[in-house]
């Protein structure tokens, strides 16, 4: 049992906090997701399915407390605009440089309107004084404005009330006996838990029935994506799944080295084994300090739109990190444009493989880029964004470390990417799930 107290000490009586647990043993690299219950009084449960034997940590985070998350959404609803984005205009010697976002607050001056025409998705930019709206150049990232009242800054403190272990009151660790033989293999936790799979000795472990091959050198890779497009689109954490693969096909060439790492676009070609892999950073708000043309923001479901599709594609897409300072109807209204965009896709070629790499936790700025909000998303409910005949989900939570940055390191890439790689590859899995004619991954990376 868990239990919640506020800044005086007395015993907290409602729920809301944000709080995330696991098991773990780093000396097996071996971790799993715990299920946190909200009793709404102030007391929580945490339950664990118990996956391998010998020992196992308990280990319990305040992510945000309750009162924490009431002004993060008082600032994602008040405050949309904090993040700071801004377009150049030029023509000729001239240029101005002005505010832009999804919606601007009306003031006396005037507004361009770069609302999407094929996906109605909306953006504005204040209309220079002296020139066009037709003479847009770039898009950059100008900063965050402060919008926290007083002492709200309190709430946000790493290691006190923000991303703080809560240490037991008793022993915090449990061993695990052996698996009596007339044990079910469903009560090991894949039926109730929800959990598709756990981590052991560094590798991820599917509790579904399909064994996840592990593509762990380059000609395992380039022999499963031999022949293959792979359409990548979003923001950093598939980017570096795209560059995990740049670096595990040594005889493809770079195409456009020379674009900025942070923004792409990318695209590498294997010409002897026939593979190309392409990456395009999604359309904005893009809260990343590197110009970027205007010809290159470009929304995925437009990108979606544009691919040919079969069973030689796989399309993988990512939206997260660049929508966390926005209302959450902003996000799920993108969501739902992708899917449309992907169900055309799938009804003019039913064989395509199509991946989300969904939102994780991330430790960056609490106030304005918060692991809460990266929970909320999470929370979306995903397998609602497609018909449950194309869904195939992965939940991948609960490494043995505990990651709260948005990017990872390339060998904590490696389960989810073997993931989809198994069930694109008949040799490696010929009983995965996408061999069954489901086409439609989600995994998730808390």
């Amino acid at each position: 049992m868990i239990k919640m107290y506020d800044f005086q000490g007395n015993p907290k009586k409602s729920g809301g906090d944000a709080i995330v647990a696991r098991l773990h043993n780093r000396a097996l690299e071996a971790g799993v997701a715990g299920r946190v219950v909200d009793h709404l009084n102030g007391s929580y449960s945490a339950v664990f399915p118990l996956l391998w034997e010998g020992s196992a940590q308990v280990e319990v985070t305040l992510v945000h407390s309750s009162e924490a998350i009431t002004v993060l959404r008082r600032l994602n609803r008040e405050h949309p605009d904090r993040t700071i984005l801004k377009s150049l205009f030029r023509s000729g010697s001239v240029s101005e440089t002005t505010i832009c976002n999804i919606c601007l607050r009306q003031t006396n001056q005037p507004q361009c309107n770069y609302t999407d025409l094929r996906t109605g998705d909306p953006w504005f930019c204040y209309k220079p004084k002296k020139l066009s709206c037709d003479t847009r150049m770039n898009h950059i990232n100008g900063g965050m404005g402060i919008k926290l009242k007083a002492n709200e800054a309190n709430l946000f403190k790493s290691n006190v009330n923000m991303q703080v272990f809560i240490q037991a009151s008793g022993p915090a660790s449990v061993t695990v006996l052996p698996q009596r033989k007339e044990q079910p293999m469903d009560s090991l936790g894949s039926g109730k838990s929800g959990l598709s799979g756990y981590y052991y000795q560094g590798v991820w472990r599917s509790l579904g029935g399909t064994k996840v091959h592990q593509f762990n050198n380059s000609s395992a890779i380039s022999q499963c994506l031999k022949g293959k497009v792979v359409h990548m689109y979003g923001d950093s954490t598939v980017r570096q799944w795209f560059e995990y693969l740049d670096a595990s096909l040594p005889d493809a060439k770079e195409i456009n080295r020379n674009n900025p790492k942070k923004s792409g676009p990318f695209m590498i070609w294997d010409n002897a084994k026939n593979i190309l892999v392409k990456f395009h950073l999604h359309g904005p708000p893009l809260s990343i300090s590197v110009l970027i043309p205007t010809s290159e923001l470009r929304y995925i479901a437009n990108e979606i739109d544009d691919v040919v599709g079969g069973t030689n594609t796989v399309v993988i897409f990512g939206i997260w990190a660049h929508l966390t300072p926005f209302p959450m109807q902003f996000y799920i209204r993108r969501l739902y444009g992708i899917r449309r965009a992907v169900i055309r896709l799938l009804n003019r070629a039913p064989d395509t493989l199509v991946v989300i790499r969904t939102p994780n936790l991330r430790g960056t700025n609490p106030i304005y880029l918060p692991l809460m909000t990266g929970m909320l998303f999470n929370r979306t409910r995903w397998s609602e964004l497609c018909s449950k005949d194309l869904m195939f989900s992965w939940w991948m939570p609960g490494r043995w470390f505990w990651p709260t940055t948005c990017l990872t390191t390339f060998t904590h890439l490696l389960p989810s990417l073997g993931i989809w790689l198994t069930l694109y590859c008949p040799t490696c899995a010929p009983n995965s799930a996408f061999n069954n004619n489901n086409n439609f991954i989600y995994i998730a990376l808390i």
